[in-house]
């Protein structure tokens, strides 16, 4: 039988709220405000990884002792970072990029605990079929699409256009939960 430590999720995401409490993760949410610009010339794997530490980071102290999961994700597209959408229009410029293409589902993951912090990366290929107008119209009025990295949500009526994942699912949701399992037992064993 193995025991899930609690955990403090740096994050405000619904999703991944949801995914640990799928698997029975016991947790308490402490939201992260930082600043999330990506700096220049830095390439989509190094920022979300950044991103992850800088917000574990900033919850740490009001929690020792405590471990602390964090996470960024991202798409990226032809290297190219699309977070998420300021408004609808942008969100179907989004969602034309991403139609009939492959694209990268990236996350960056920091598990920490006082002032010992591991990072990780997951990297997932996603493939969307090729959209008509009416389809991205009707994925960016029903989708959600606002607060969700690349304007759409692999769960729920994105999966109408998905024709191929490569690697992780739960990734694309929004939380490698293996991989964050990997790491906190890795740091609970250390």
């Amino acid at each position: 039988m193995i025991t899930l430590p609690k955990l403090i999720l740096a994050s405000g995401s619904p999703r991944r709220s949801e995914i640990m409490n799928s698997v029975g993760w016991k947790f308490t949410k402490d939201v992260p405000d930082i600043d999330e610009s990506e700096l220049e010339d830095e390439d989509p794997a190094t920022y979300v990884q950044r991103l992850a530490k800088e917000k574990a980071e900033a919850v740490a102290a009001s929690h020792p002792g405590e471990i602390i999961l964090a996470a960024d994700t991202t798409v990226v597209i032809n290297d190219q970072i699309i977070g998420k959408p300021i408004d609808l229009d942008d969100a179907r410029r989004m969602i034309r990029m991403l139609s009939g293409n492959w694209h990268e589902v990236l996350t960056g993951i920091a598990v920490m605990k006082d002032t010992k912090v591991d990072v990780g990366l997951q990297r997932t290929r996603v493939k969307f079929v090729a959209m008509n107008d009416a389809e991205i119209e009707f994925l960016v009025g029903k989708g959600d699409p606002l607060d969700k990295a690349g304007a759409y949500a692999v769960q729920a009526q994105a999966a109408l256009f998905i024709e191929g994942i490569e690697g992780d699912y739960w990734n694309v949701v929004g939380l490698p939960i293996g991989l964050v399992y990997q790491m906190v037992m890795k740091s609970e064993a250390s």
